[in-house]
Order: structure tokens, then C-alpha cells, then sequence
């Protein structure tokens, strides 16, 4: 028996309805001829919690990280019990397995998962589907693959998941506990991908904090050749004053002596260069998921996760193929399928899909379809299945709109113009100039903007005026020829300020991280590969931001902005978790190893390493904000105002771990005057033969206004004050015997606090020792025969 294990209930359905009827429905699967079909629900295993591998992690304590399991384990979910126990019953009665996951690592890793888990030794083979199409999926199952020809894939994918694990676990609850000692409440979570990413947009939003216009001038002269008038723009040589070092011109008085100057026409101008040249411009290529989510954004303003959403949709209603693909390209075998494809658009209840359909040339063949570029799934585009758009929602037809659009253009010429650079010396001077005339508009036909359309963004209104200045029509005119000055002007502009992340340009900039490395030699290697996360997570990763409060969406195009979480988190973490050079040099390491390069126990020890050393500085980081107060004596709390008996009153939030408190003077911590040296302060044992009470390492002694209300500092100004108290009437919670009852000592360390030493106290019920610095450690320690029980 042949039994066929899919994705999602879907996937199974469609599978099932191409195998050999009829179809006998049963609880969670379904009979034909040709086998049996059942299904998971996506993961229907989890990563085992940290306290599922050992119950004392239920706490989170810094002396507990790294955790890094020996063995990794895996849960069978809670939801998916009654589903996996009818997958191993039909694995048990099976001859043969067809693993049906999407063909992507991540598809591949969740019905591997299953049959290592039940240690399956049946053979397995490999159905590859990029479309749910009936002549797809026939196809499809005449072309099973040995499923050991994916073993790279599982373990790149398993790779990841372990990896984000330990980064993960370990420094979430790193850096949760940093901030918990300093007062802060909540989870900081901490992610390989999600942390960089997050770290983009509080460095986007300091940019826009910090920036400061800045006035500059740009200079347009007209020039009159004999066979027309044209325009060029001034440009400053690196010796001209009044430049900034971007080399714009900031003195309003220089530019008006330039048009001062140029107008005394004391010469003629010459044409110094001249450069013409045929440009082409190939297709655009068809979309991965991410461009598609990029494209959608813009032109409707669509966040990545519902683009996700309605790709996935249209691929389940057999309209388009598999939506997350990370790939551009198509395969040659699918050009015979663009006939009836083309011929369903020409059909379609759209006009411009219809008009331009009707216009193809299938003697084109554009550069995507090359078999070379194909990873386990190509590009996304339609199928052959007919559409009616009326019965599609909003945004389903806009998005298929899109899709076909593309698929479309791979049947249009390239697009042919002719570019022109020129260059002028007038009066010892440079202007510049060019202009572009389009011999075939080709493909663009499909994306020429209405002119009444609005400018969708910044990026798209820079466009435009760079598109103005190209087409900027220019007489005929060669090398040498001279030029008459006609007139001149100067406008004031100022430097635009960098616009606030969308989740559209979030996600571009995932996948095109190498633009934020910080290592040029990281950034020369990452241009070419796939950037940070994966197709099908990038959405999830940010929506995952904003959902946990570390991004809000503000304005009608949904900027991203972070909140005051988010800049703690970015701050408190050391660079190679908020820079993304670490994580897309790891991404770059899990597409090798699909590609069978490397080893996934190399991969995991770095990664163990790293978190390793990451978790250490946790450990060192103090969380503080502006206008908060790093404690100065344990180094790791800050100072939050308290009440107390006697008024209000500044402690440490580290409290229990650190007891230093001060005074309250205006609404702030005051700590005096006297620098005071806390190192020396952790040294000082008491000695009440000692008529000073204080003894120091330095003989460092406190000055009266330091006005530390610390139980040491409490003794050192009564004593300051000639005031007689015995230490006995001070703190009456633990009583310090006389000198004949009080044994100190400076052999024995307290564990506790690891700061204070133990001395031998005689008390009603027999000897004890407690730590020297009470009352800001209240241990005690059972006494055996003079030494202390630790």
C-alpha cells in the first residue's frame, strides 16, 4: 500500500482527487485505488521547552545559561495528538511513502520530522508540487524522486530550527533577566532573524531624530547649439568653495557670483563629451514571494503578511503555483504551457490583461526561463486553469493582477533606448547634461504609469525626476561643437530626511541585508545570496514585531516606529545580535548546507558558541534609559524611588541580590560628594574592638554628607558624631554580641552575596555565623566546631 503524507488537509484533498476513484473519506485520510492520503497540520511536532528537558529551567536564573541540549528533543503537539497517531497507524500497514511537504526546506523538514521521530525505515519518495492543478499534480506523481535526494534540505531547515532555538531560548531569558535587575518588566525576546531586523528600524528612527536639513544650491544654465536649445546643470569642481563634504554647494552668495559671472558671456561654451549609446533593458523577471510582497506594498499598500495570505489562497484555488518561492525564474519545460496560459488572459473579464495578452509574441523567450536557476520551486505565476475575477475578492484580483502582469511581460520585446551623456565648459566651468530616447518601448508598455497617477512614495517621485532629466530632449550635436550661454538660475533645495520603514521596505530590506552590513568584505559575499530569514517568514518575523509591542504601525501607509521596549532591547544588546552581518553570514551557511556543503554539527557548535559567549555579556548589561540611574554599587540595577516609614527614599531594583539605597533630594538619588569607592566598600568587615567601626582596604573613611544609608555607612556618621550606640540597639533584628561573644574573621566568604565575610556570633542557642555585610545579606550559617557549614 502507497501512502501519500501532505502538508495540510488541502494539499491532501487535491492530491487525492488526481489518484484513481473512487474516494472513501475516513477520519483524518482518504481511500483510492492508487493509496491512501493523510495529512499533518503544518508542524504537528514542536521543539521540546527548556523545562521539558530538565524541570529547574521552569526558572529562569542567569547561572542556568547557556542551555544546550545534548539530545534535541520533540513533542508531539497538544492539537495534532489524535492526527499523528493516525499518520503512524497508516506508516505501520504501509509498503511505500510519499512525503508530499511543500517543496521548500521547511516543507521537506515537517514530514521528515514525523517519520524520523517513528524511526521509519519503509521507503520514501518525493512528490514535488509548485502547483495544485490537476495536470500538475498527475505530472507531478509520474515524476516521484527519492526522498534521500532531500536529505540537505532537512538538514538545512533542521539546522535553522535549532539554531533559532538556542539564540532564542538562551537569550530571551538572557536579557529578560538583565531587565528584570533593572527594574524593567516583560519579555524581551530575542531572535536570529527577529532581533537585526528589529534593529534596522530603531536605527532608522534615530536617523530621522537626528536629522538636520541642510540648504543647498544647485545651478541650471540653458545652452543654444545651432541646431536647438537644451539644458545642463552646473557641476563644482572639488576646489570650488563653499561646498559641503558631500560636495553641494551651501553658500547662497557663490551661487549668485556663478550666475553673475556666467552671464558676462565673455566666451563661448564647447562641447567636451559626447557619449551615445544603445541600451537594452531585459524583461522584468517574474516574482518570488518577496518581490511580489515588495511590488504590492507599493502599488496598494499591502502589508507582506495578507500578500502571503491571498497568494496562498489563489494557489489553493488552482489559479497560481506555489506562492513561497524564493525563486525568480522558470523552468524550460513550462514554455509549451504559456499558449493556453497567454490564450486564458486573452479571454479574462480584465480589459488590460485581455489587451495586453492579445499582443504576446511566444516567439519571445525572455531570460527566466533558465533550468540552471530553478532551486526545488520556480517562479510564481499562473496556471492553466481558467480565472472569472468577479468571483475573486479585492485583494485576490489585485494580486493575481500583478502576477499575470509579470508572466505577461516575458512575452514583450526588451526595451531599446538610446542614451546620450554630454558634457559643456563654459568659462573654466562643468555642466553636465543627458537625455534618453526610447527606440522600443517592449515590455514597459505593461508599467508606464498614467500621468494622472499619484506618485506612490519617494522612492517612486526620485524616479520620476531621474526619468525627466533622461528624457530631457537634445538637439543633434557632436564633440567639439560650440555652445552659446542663453541665461541661468540657482534653486534652493534641502537634503530629504530618510523615510520611516513600511513592512514592504522592512521586508526588502531583509532580503537585500547586504545594504546594512557593516563588514565590506560580508557585504561583497552577501549581495548574492537570499538575504536574512526565508520567503515564508519574513512576514511572520515582523508581524511577530509588532504583535509583541517592539513596533506600532503609525499613519495611513503604516510606518513602522519602534516603542521604548524596542530601544532597550537594541541597546542593551552587543552588536552581533543588532547588526545583521552574523545572521546573513549563517543564512548564507544554511543555503550551503542545502546545497550539501558543510556539516549541520559544525553549523550548531558555532552556533552554541556564540550564544555562549552572548549570554556571558548579558550577564554584565545594565538596561538604562535616559533619566534613569545606573546603581553604583552592584552595577547591574538602576535606582527606583521607594516609600518608606521615614519618606521616600532610592533603592536598587536588583534588590535582594543588591541592598544599596540612598536619599531622596529633589526628587533624585543623592549619593554626596565624597566619591566613594564601592570596591573598597565590598572589603570593609566589622570589628567592634575597633573604636572607628569602619576598617577599609585603603583606610578609606566617610565623610558625614555622603548620606548612603547604608547599615555600614549608618555606623560610620553615628560614630562621625561622637554618638554613643552600640550596635546591638541599631539593628535589633539579628544581636550582635559583645566582644567575648563575637569571633571575626576574614577566611570564610559568604555565598550568598559573595561580598561579605562570616563571623563567628554567639547567640542564645549556641554559636552561628552570619555575613558581615548585614543587613544587606541577612545569611546565617550553622556553626561546626569553629568552621561554618556551607
Amino acid at each position: 500500500m502507497r501512502l501519500y503524507i501532505a502538508e495540510k488537509p488541502s494539499m491532501g484533498a487535491e492530491i487525492a482527487k488526481c489518484l484513481t476513484g473512487p474516494v472513501q473519506r475516513k477520519d483524518g485520510y482518504l481511500i483510492t485505488k492508487d493509496g491512501i492520503v493523510t495529512w499533518a497540520f503544518g508542524h504537528i511536532l514542536r521543539q521540546a521547552e527548556p523545562e521539558e528537558y530538565n524541570a529547574k529551567y521552569k526558572n529562569w536564573k542567569a547561572e542556568d545559561l547557556p542551555i544546550i541540549p545534548k539530545q534535541w528533543k520533540m513533542i508531539i503537539d497538544e492539537s495534532c495528538k489524535k492526527q499523528f497517531g493516525i499518520i503512524k497507524n497508516l506508516i505501520d500497514k504501509a509498503d511505500e511513502i510519499v512525503h508530499a511537504g511543500d517543496p521548500d526546506r521547511e516543507g521537506q523538514l515537517l514530514i521528515d520530522e514525523v517519520l524520523d521521530y517513528l524511526n521509519c525505515q519503509k521507503p520514501v519518495k518525493r512528490i514535488l508540487l509548485n502547483a495544485l492543478d490537476e495536470e500538475s499534480i498527475k505530472k507531478a506523481n509520474k515524476d516521484l524522486r527519492d526522498n534521500r535526494d532531500f536529505l540537505n534540505l532537512k538538514k538545512s531547515a533542521l539546522a535553522r530550527a535549532r539554531a533559532d532555538w538556542l539564540i532564542g531560548m538562551n537569550l530571551s531569558r538572557a536579557y529578560t533577566l538583565a531587565a528584570r535587575r533593572a527594574g524593567k518588566k516583560g519579555v524581551f525576546a530575542v531572535g536570529r532573524v527577529k532581533t537585526p531586523t528589529l534593529a534596522l528600524v530603531v536605527r532608522r528612527e534615530r536617523e530621522l531624530k537626528d536629522f538636520k536639513p541642510v540648504d543647498y544650491f544647485t545651478i541650471k544654465a540653458i545652452f543654444a547649439h545651432q541646431n536647438g536649445e537644451f539644458s545642463a546643470t552646473w557641476k563644482p569642481k572639488d576646489t570650488q568653495a563653499g561646498l559641503d563634504f558631500e560636495n553641494r554647494l551651501i553658500d547662497e552668495n557663490i551661487a549668485k557670483a556663478l550666475i553673475g559671472k556666467f552671464a558676462q558671456k565673455t566666451e563661448a561654451g564647447k562641447i567636451t563629451a559626447y557619449q551615445k549609446a544603445q541600451k537594452k533593458e531585459a524583461q522584468r523577471l517574474p516574482f518570488s514571494l518577496s518581490s511580489l510582497q515588495v511590488l504590492a506594498g507599493k502599488k496598494y499598500g499591502y502589508d507582506p503578511q495578507l500578500v502571503l495570505d491571498t497568494a496562498q489562497k489563489l494557489y489553493e484555488k488552482k489559479l497560481t503555483t506555489y506562492p513561497r518561492s524564493d525563486c525568480e525564474y522558470l523552468p524550460q519545460s513550462q514554455f509549451s504551457d504559456a499558449k493556453i496560459i497567454l490564450q486564458n488572459l486573452d479571454n479574462i473579464n480584465e480589459k488590460q490583461l485581455a489587451n495586453w495578452a492579445k499582443k504576446c509574441d511566444l516567439k519571445t523567450k525572455s531570460r527566466a526561463w533558465n533550468d540552471k536557476k530553478i532551486t526545488a520551486h520556480h517562479a510564481i505565476i499562473p496556471t492553466k486553469v481558467k480565472v472569472n475575477l468577479m468571483s475573486l475578492t479585492t485583494e485576490e484580483r489585485n494580486i493575481y493582477f500583478l502576477i499575470a502582469q509579470a508572466y505577461i511581460a516575458q512575452f514583450y520585446p526588451v526595451h531599446i533606448y538610446d542614451q546620450t551623456k554630454i558634457s559643456i565648459e563654459y568659462m573654466q566651468e562643468l555642466f553636465v547634461t543627458s537625455g534618453r530616447v526610447v527606440k522600443q518601448m517592449g515590455w514597459k508598455e505593461l508599467y508606464i504609469k498614467n500621468n494622472k497617477e499619484k506618485s506612490l512614495n519617494e522612492d517612486d517621485k526620485k524616479e520620476d525626476n531621474e526619468d525627466k532629466e533622461e528624457q530631457n530632449s537634445l538637439p543633434l550635436m557632436k564633440k567639439g561643437d560650440e555652445v552659446e550661454y542663453v541665461k541661468g538660475e540657482y534653486d534652493k533645495k534641502s537634503t530629504k530626511p530618510p523615510t520611516r520603514f513600511t513592512s514592504s521596505t522592512l521586508l526588502a530590506g531583509m532580503k537585500d541585508i547586504h545594504k546594512y552590513v557593516k563588514d565590506v568584505e560580508v557585504k561583497k559575499k552577501l549581495k548574492d545570496i537570499y538575504g536574512i530569514g526565508t520567503e515564508a517568514t519574513r512576514a511572520t518575523i515582523i508581524e511577530d514585531l509588532v504583535k509583541r509591542n517592539f513596533l506600532q504601525l503609525e499613519g495611513k501607509k503604516k510606518y513602522l516606529v519602534p516603542t521604548q521596549s524596542a530601544y532597550i532591547l537594541i541597546d542593551a544588546l552587543p552588536d552581533e545580535m543588532t547588526y545583521p552581518d552574523s545572521t546573513a553570514v549563517w543564512e548564507d551557511y544554511l543555503h550551503s548546507l542545502s546545497e550539501g556543503q558543510g556539516t549541520i554539527e559544525e553549523f550548531l557548535a558555532k552556533q552554541a558558541e556564540f550564544t555562549q559567549n552572548l549570554c556571558i555579556k548579558a550577564t554584565k548589561t545594565v538596561l538604562v534609559q535616559e533619566h534613569e540611574y545606573k546603581c553604583p554599587r552592584c552595577n547591574q540595577g538602576i535606582l527606583v524611588k521607594r516609600k518608606g516609614k521615614n519618606g521616600e527614599f532610592w533603592g536598587c531594583s536588583n534588590f535582594p541580590n543588591c541592598r544599596m539605597t540612598c536619599n531622596d533630594v529633589d526628587g533624585k538619588p543623592y549619593i554626596g560628594k565624597t566619591k566613594f569607592n564601592f570596591n573598597n566598600y565590598r572589603q570593609m568587615s566589622y570589628n567592634n574592638s575597633d573604636k572607628n567601626y569602619i576598617k577599609s582596604g585603603q583606610n578609606e573613611i566617610f565623610q558625614q554628607d555622603n548620606q548612603l544609608i547604608s547599615a555600614w555607612d549608618l555606623i560610620a556618621r553615628e560614630n562621625t558624631k561622637k554618638m554613643n550606640f552600640t550596635p546591638k540597639e541599631k539593628f535589633s533584628a539579628m544581636p550582635i554580641e559583645k566582644n567575648k561573644n563575637t569571633k571575626a574573621t576574614s577566611k570564610y566568604l559568604c555565598t550568598r552575596c559573595k561580598e561579605g565575610n562570616l563571623r563567628r556570633i554567639r547567640g542564645k542557642n549556641g554559636w552561628f555565623w552570619a555575613c558581615s555585610n548585614y543587613p544587606h545579606c541577612t545569611a546565617t550559617y550553622d556553626d561546626n566546631n569553629g568552621i561554618p557549614v556551607l
